[in-house]
């Protein structure tokens, strides 16, 4: 029993520890700090999108908005995973496109799937599921950006 917790003691140790909010970068996409919720109740990601619209059967285009006060529009072209039926949060059902791509949190860059949608009401432009977490990250729920904390500018003080 001891010679079993200290195998998953030391596996623990490998992985990133993050906040229940972090800043997730999109090398392959060049769009950097987007705002995720971690969601450890959600099996997928999700990302805000506007603008979706097919290319041809395997291709989509469509523009992530970074920012809410200064919000910017990235356009972006992907491959289609699939079109699948996602039951949101309130129970309801819609058909959403998936693609795969890389994200970058802190030190760990992997490739995950994301449905994309609409979450023009929603604080954060990104939920980050269970699926995009595992293998590689431990989730601190007391505290927001351990990971992706952005520095502080220095306050410049009147003389």
């Amino acid at each position: 029993m001891r010679r079993k917790l200290d195998k998953q003691a030391t596996k623990s140790l490998s992985k990133a520890i993050i906040g229940w909010s972090e800043n997730v970068d999109f090398p392959e996409w060049l769009i950097a700090g987007v705002k995720a919720k971690v969601d450890t109740g959600a099996r997928t990601s999700a990302l805000h999108v506007e603008n979706l619209e097919a290319i041809d059967r395997d291709h989509v285009a469509f523009d992530v908005v970074t920012g809410q006060k200064q919000r910017r529009h990235h356009r972006v072209t992907a491959k289609v995973l699939k079109w699948a039926r996602v039951r949101s949060s309130n129970g309801l059902y819609t058909e959403r496109c998936f693609v795969t791509t890389r994200v970058r949190i802190a030190t760990v860059e992997k490739e995950i799937e994301l449905s994309l949608v609409s979450r023009e009401d929603m604080q954060f432009r990104m939920l980050l599921g269970r699926e995009a977490l595992k293998h590689d990250f431990l989730v601190d729920v007391g505290h927001r950006t351990l990971a992706t904390k952005k520095k502080k500018k220095a306050k410049r003080r009147a003389k």
